[in-house]
């Protein structure tokens, strides 16, 4: 199947939609910027409660008829554009595929020979968000805006946090061989560049922060990255992306200044941290973005995050360093089952947190309501220093393909480091009420992972999707779930080339995410609860129909809060999810008849932890019979804070072979 690289298929078709577009977009900017100048958010009306002279009000009294009279001068020239647009889009494409052009830093070709299938498996990484990138006007209706700032904020905490190092901390201790759970803030961290050293309490703070090159750190830079692991003396050169720190605890649980030394020197093991790239000054100006120097999730903040720091060896004596390097280290996409790790719940079978950062090394990303279309090019610029290949403004236009009229795309983007092989889009035709006006719908693809010794392909399958928003349209989302699963049957047998008597391609994954728009513990979403999707598709997180794991919370923050003191920033949001009553005070919960939708401040006994809407799915169905996929981690992730109006998460999941270890 051929990817498009282009919305046309030629560039007569794409030069007069642009000259289209060109007269439509004043309209539009001017009825965007009108609406939005009188729907304020919540820390806009704190900063006007602030201003004796009303000096917002002046201005809104001086530019609506400003506004006003541009808006009624570009009508015309929006009417001869939409009625050149309107046409074109029958023979746009789906989905626009962009792949880096810089050869240097593109490495997915690389990534296909790092697994030859001949070793025990290899993990793959997956994270999904919902980014409420719309135009400006709509956004504030969820008490966000400048989308266009939020855009390039979001592609670069996303990818600053993905490209981090990998850290491993090795424990040896005799009488605490437990992880804390502390918040983010606990964690130690250099101060300044006098590299003053702190003694910790080995007991307690188990963890540590590392600073990082930011985009140097990546996969797409790892030559550099090589040069200053071998400048700091890193003991292992092969390894990339990661750093080796050891505490070993005494009896006391106290580490020893020689100990906090030795943990500060090997914090520092991947060189110092580059300037902050262009653009702080321009989001810097919006509130969602205040960060103080150290906070953890901006983008000048160089601290790790706890589920890349936690891979812990329990030792009983001396442990010789070299030993543990050796058969211990692993890199993050290839797991080794060399060492047993302590789970931080002993009744899970993998591990699962609220962390600060998008995980280390993250594979796939899936994004929805990235509506805008100005945001995605911003969006993909930022993503394209992590991620090779990446499908965005996927969807359809006008009356193409769908039963109504379309004003925008489905709001889906998939960002990738593993070569796409297909792709397809399809929208849903079924949508009611202000979703009908967006092409929401499905992206399926098809992406390979790496190869066998005997040259078979190993691919996997991902599908990303947007179910119907308006509550109480349980049907509708039910019959959307219903041709998701079609649709995606469709496209395996549509992409598979092999045949159960001569495999040429192995799957090792099955995986569905995105915003379904409804939760597990919601007594208005039962419907969905029990669709048949869940009988061939796994939640981690959920127990059964109607309930969930103790461990999983919401991930749609009340709006309302989003600019609140104990929640902006992504260290403090995370610490406020840690507690019951902090997400009391800050999440979504599950609709009842005995409960109102507004849960601010509220101290009542409330179903469940909040209402979780953004799934990652899996499935041991129609892969490879000799291998098993298991998950390792779950983590909720705060690193968007004051960016969106939910929590993105991310599932890394196991692909065993079944072979011994070598």
């Amino acid at each position: 199947m051929v990817l498009y690289t282009s919305p046309f298929p030629n560039s007569f078709l794409s030069v007069l939609h642009s000259f289209s577009w060109g007269l439509i977009f004043p309209c539009y900017w001017l009825a965007d910027r009108l609406v939005a100048s009188f729907v304020p958010t919540t820390y806009e009306k704190r900063q006007r409660a602030d201003d004796p002279c009303y000096f917002h009000a002046l201005c809104i009294i001086i530019t609506t008829p400003i506004y006003l009279a541009l808006l009624v001068a570009s009508l015309p020239f929006a009417l001869i554009g939409f009625l050149l647009w309107s046409p074109l889009q029958s023979a746009r494409r789906p989905y626009i595929y962009s792949r880096l052009e810089d050869k240097n830093h593109a490495n997915g070709a690389t990534l296909l020979t790092e697994w030859k299938a001949a070793g025990n498996g290899k993990s793959f990484c997956f994270g999904s968000a919902n980014v409420c990138l719309l135009p400006d006007s709509l956004a504030r209706f969820n008490n966000v805006f400048n989308t266009q700032a939020r855009a390039k904020e979001i592609g670069r905490r996303i990818r600053n946090g993905a490209s981090r190092p990998q850290i491993k901390i090795y424990i040896d201790s005799p009488t605490n061989t437990s992880i804390s759970a502390a918040s983010f803030s606990s964690l130690v961290s250099p101060q300044g560049g006098d590299s003053t050293n702190r003694t910790v309490n080995a007991g307690i703070k188990r963890t540590t922060s590392m600073e990082y090159k930011g985009d140097n750190c990546g996969s797409n830079n790892s030559e550099d990255s090589r040069e200053d692991k071998g400048g700091a003396g890193e003991p292992n050169e092969g390894e990339e992306n990661s750093c080796i720190v050891r505490i070993n605890g005494e009896e006391n649980g106290h580490m020893s200044d020689t100990e906090a030394d030795t943990v500060n020197g090997q914090a520092h093991a991947s060189g110092p941290a580059e300037p902050a790239l262009e653009g702080d000054a321009e989001i810097s100006k919006t509130p969602n973005h205040k960060q103080k120097e150290g906070d953890s999730g901006s983008l000048d903040s160089y601290s790790a995050s706890r589920e890349s720091l936690v891979k812990v060896r329990v030792g009983d004596g001396t442990v010789d360093q070299s030993t543990v390097n050796n058969k211990l280290l692993y890199k993050a996409s290839i797991m080794k089952k060399t060492s047993v790790r302590k789970k931080k719940h002993t009744d899970e079978i993998f591990d699962h947190e609220i962390s600060a950062f998008f995980p280390a090394n993250l594979d796939f990303l899936c994004l929805q309501e990235v509506f805008d279309k100005r945001a995605a090019e911003k969006l993909k610029e930022q993503l394209h220093h992590y991620f090779e290949y990446i499908l965005y403004d996927v969807g359809v236009y006008s009356c193409h393909s769908c039963c109504s009229f379309k004003f925008v795309n489905s709001g889906l983007l998939f960002a990738s480091r593993y070569p796409v092989m297909d792709a397809a889009y399809h929208c849903y035709p079924n949508g009611r009420g202000t979703d009908s006006l967006a092409s929401k719908g499905a992206l399926f693809l098809k992406v390979q992972v790496g190869s066998t010794p005997q040259d078979q392909r190993i691919v996997g399958y991902i599908s990303c999707t947007h179910l119907q928003a308006i509550a109480g349209d349980t049907t509708v989302r039910c019959e959307q779930l219903d041709m998701l699963q079609d649709w995606l049957s469709e496209f395996r047998k549509s992409t598979s080339s092999s045949s159960t008597a001569n495999p040429e391609e192995l799957v090792a994954f099955d995986v569905i995410c995105g915003d379904l728009n409804f939760d597990n513990c919601s007594s208005d979403d039962k419907l969905e609860q029990q669709h048949s999707l869940f009988t061939h598709y796994k939640d981690p997180c959920r127990i059964g129909p109607g309930e969930d794991k103790p461990w999983a919370i919401g991930t749609l923050l009340d709006p309302e809060g989003l600019y609140d003191e104990e929640v902006c920033t992504p260290d403090n949001l995370q610490k406020v999810l840690e507690s019951e009553e902090g997400r009391k005070g800050y999440l979504v919960y599950p609709t009842s008849k005995n409960h109102s939708s507004s849960q601010k401040g509220r101290k009542a006994s409330l179903k469940g932890n909040g209402r979780r809407i953004d799934y990652m799915l899996y499935t041991e169905e129609g892969l490879y019979l000799e291998w098993k996929v298991e998950v390792e981690e779950f983590s909720f992730i705060t690193q968007l804070a004051g960016l969106t109006d939910h929590l993105p998460v991310a599932m890394r999941l196991m692909v065993s072979t079944g072979e011994d270890d070598p």
